[in-house]
């Protein structure tokens, strides 16, 4: 399996959708919510000692939605906001690419926009983690395809695009996830009971 190595498990989160509600690209940090239980969700993680990690898609960069500084911005608040109920993420990683949209360096055909593994392979390169024994949670095929790319589990969580990508699409994805979970929180008791 790619990525495997020696090291701890890992829970790597979406961040739209998943952590925060789904707003499409968000260009402002007044418009960061994060999503009831997500708090509850890190919380169970940090105390079982399992790095929590965000790994977001965020191609507004390469469309010219926003600039480098405002998703810097909005990726604190969600940090700021989890602070807030003693909730820590231990990595966020992120790509700003695309592969037809804007301009070099972003419009590029990289390794690290899901559904490809990139980010997650980096992430157990970065912080020792065992893939095989990780899980890769978020509300769009692409994120459970990442998961299973790079090795891990990949678990689809019915908030944000989650429950109409389930039960209007699913017939036409490529990928099955390895679960289906209500919300972050459920989809970490999962995790936790692997």
């Amino acid at each position: 399996m790619p990525g495997l190595t020696s090291g701890r498990p890992a829970v790597f989160m979406d961040r739209d959708g998943c952590l925060i509600e789904e707003m499409g690209y968000i260009n402002h940090v007044s418009r960061v919510r994060v999503l009831p239980r997500t708090p509850e969700a890190i919380r169970k993680l940090n105390g079982a000692g399992i790095p929590a990690i965000m790994a977001t898609n965020q191609a507004g960069i390469a469309r010219g939605y926003f600039s480098e500084g405002v998703l810097r911005a909005v990726n604190d608040e969600v940090v700021r906001q989890l602070a807030a109920h003693d909730a820590r993420l231990d990595a966020l990683y992120v790509c700003t690419h695309h592969p037809t949209a804007g301009a070099p360096p972003f419009r590029r055909d990289c390794e690290c926009r899901k559904p490809r593994p990139g980010m997650l392979l980096r992430a157990a390169a970065d912080l020792d983690l065992d893939l095989g024994r990780s899980v890769m949670i978020g509300d769009k095929p692409s994120d459970v395809a990442a998961g299973q790319a790079a090795g891990a589990a990949g678990v689809l969580v019915l908030t944000g695009y989650g429950r109409g990508e389930f039960e209007h699409r699913r017939e036409a994805w490529g990928v099955k996830p390895d679960h289906v979970a209500e919300d972050l929180l459920d989809a970490v008791e999962w995790a936790l009971a692997r």
